[in-house]
């Protein structure tokens, strides 16, 4: 992973890969099968553990209030607070337009999941009044995301700061008034 993170998909090889990891490169070609393999588990490997920690320990049934509050915490802290995944989503964005197969399969990993998960919840809660569950559910996680990049990713917290608490706050009116 960290040879990734320090070059880049494309600048990485697996001579690189087999010093990092102190192993032969007929080693990782045997588990893998070839670069696109690894990273590929890679990102399989960083999805599964986002999407437990963000969704698997929920009780899905608190209120709306609630669910929302605590995915939107959970998912910012564990983004928020981890340079290495905040540096993988830049390798991966940077990546995306000569590896499209790669982006598609984190999305599909995490974000579809993501997106499926809350959907699902907001059907189960006709109370809402929500037109369509899975606009809601994208334009929640779509938001935070956003938030994720404009401050992280882009490093926009002295130009365009705001509170995590304040969109939070936002997001979970819109959806439950």
């Amino acid at each position: 992973m960290q040879t990734f993170l320090k070059n880049g998909y494309t600048r990485t090889s697996m001579d690189q890969v087999a010093t990092v990891s102190g192993v032969s490169k007929n080693t990782i070609y045997s588990h893998f099968g070839d670069k696109e393999g690894l990273f590929t588990a890679l990102i399989e490997a960083i999805t599964n553990k986002r999407f437990q920690a963000v969704f698997g320990g929920l009780s899905l049934n608190e209120s709306p209030e609630i669910i929302l509050r605590q995915i939107a915490n959970t998912l910012l802290k564990n983004i928020l607070d981890d340079p290495e995944y905040i540096n993988f989503l830049r390798v991966l964005i940077a990546e995306s337009e000569q590896f499209p197969h790669l982006a598609q399969f984190f999305l599909r990993s995490l974000p579809k999941k993501a997106i499926d998960t809350l959907s699902e919840y907001f059907t189960l809660h006709p109370e809402l009044g929500l037109i369509n569950p899975e606009a809601t559910a994208r334009i929640f996680l779509n938001s935070l995301m956003g938030y994720i990049l404009t401050q992280k990713i882009l490093k926009g917290e002295e130009i365009i700061p705001l509170k995590q608490e304040d969109i939070i706050d936002s997001l979970i009116y819109l959806i439950c008034r």
